[in-house]
């Protein structure tokens, strides 16, 4: 594409000669007879490069120069003054009011040409710089969107996940069915304690337990469903699939014990007994976001989701209540004990539970 140039002059004559000398040599080529014009020109088509003459009526070259160089979308552009007068004092003008190079009258055209393809060259090189500057802060803008995507994401999922999501996976979180294990939690003794203990208290025990309970989910990669209070959702399997979900999530819950034993431990010293009660259940679900503007949240939706639910409810404080799917998928690495046939609320036959005990060597 032919570099673009504006010639400034108000008479004519000089202009129509130096704009057709510039076109014979491949330039597109812009006049403007006084310098309101050029500053029009250059405001509504683009120019690359200015030749201007200094002595013009109602404004001068000098202030064409001053006005480019305020404006920061032409503060950048290269000028050529053309000076009639005593060349030195005309330069020490023009390099004050911004001017990037001066030719004398009667001009030299050699030099003026060669002058012109130096300044276009310079022109060019700050044009690739800016464009890639441009590119730099949309990168930046981008990365700094990615990582408040991914601070977000990480409230659900695994940073594994989120990072994935986050990567153009979003995907994976459009309404589906999939096999998941879900884990359900619960601090047993909590609502007695509430009732004793201060508000400070309260925050104090939630906060340990959700510290234990935040850097255990992220290290067995599950996805963090339901968060309220001391009851929280986990499951494992999606949003991204997963070898052996079942035994991920025992062995979770089963290091999620073993964590929450000193925090326990310490409470009780001070006269509140609290523990944490574990139910799991494996089987379908359907998965995916769901909410409103302001809040949206990644939900397991269906009867797996309730039965880890329900066999938290019938776990004491220390105790991990399996389903029989997920005791069937992990008993050739886990010892268990049938509890019996529960009755549970929502369901209306019985359901087989199972207590984990612990990994087999």
């Amino acid at each position: 594409m032919a570099s673009r140039i504006l010639v400034v002059d108000d008479q004519r004559t000089n202009a129509e000669m130096v704009s057709g000398l510039l076109r014979n040599l491949g330039y597109e080529v812009e006049v403007a007879l006084d310098a309101q014009s050029a500053l029009d020109t250059v405001r509504s088509k683009g120019t690359d490069l200015v030749i201007s003459d200094i002595l013009m009526p109602i404004m001068d070259g000098y202030e064409l120069c001053r006005r480019l160089r305020a404006n920061p979308a032409t503060t950048l552009l290269p000028v050529i003054l053309v000076t009639s007068a005593d060349p030195q004092t005309e330069r020490v003008k023009g390099i004050e009011a911004g001017a990037d190079d001066f030719i004398a009258k009667p001009v030299n055209w050699a030099e003026l040409f060669g002058r012109v393809k130096r300044l276009l060259q310079v022109k060019s090189l700050q044009d690739e710089i800016k464009e890639l500057n441009a590119q730099l802060e949309q990168r930046v803008r981008e990365q700094v969107a990615q990582l408040e995507r991914l601070s977000r994401m990480k409230r659900f999922f695994s940073r594994a996940v989120a990072e994935a999501i986050v990567a153009g996976g979003e995907e994976l979180l459009e309404p589906h069915r999939r096999e998941i294990t879900a884990v359900f939690l619960d601090l047993r003794g909590f609502t007695a304690f509430t009732d004793r203990a201060d508000p400070d208290e309260v925050m104090d025990l939630l906060r340990e337990y959700h510290a234990t309970l935040g850097r255990t989910v992220d290290e067995f990669g599950g996805t963090l469903e339901h968060f309220a209070g001391d009851g929280v959702m986990i499951f494992f399997n999606d949003p991204i699939e997963v070898d052996r979900p079942a035994e991920r999530a025992i062995r979770m819950a089963l290091a999620l014990q073993r964590a929450f034993n000193p925090i326990a431990q310490a409470w009780a010293k001070i006269g509140h007994e609290v523990g944490l009660g574990i139910g799991i259940a494996q089987g379908d679900a359907t998965l995916g976001v769901i909410g409103f503007e302001q809040r949206w949240e990644y939900a397991a939706i269906g009867n797996v989701p309730n039965l880890a639910a329900r066999l938290c409810g019938a776990a004491h404080a220390g105790e991990i209540i399996l389903d029989g799917q997920t005791e069937q998928d992990i008993v050739h690495i886990a010892e268990t004990e049938f509890v019996g046939a529960l009755t549970l609320r929502g369901f209306q036959q019985p359901v087989p539970a199972f207590r984990l005990k612990k990994m087999r060597d």
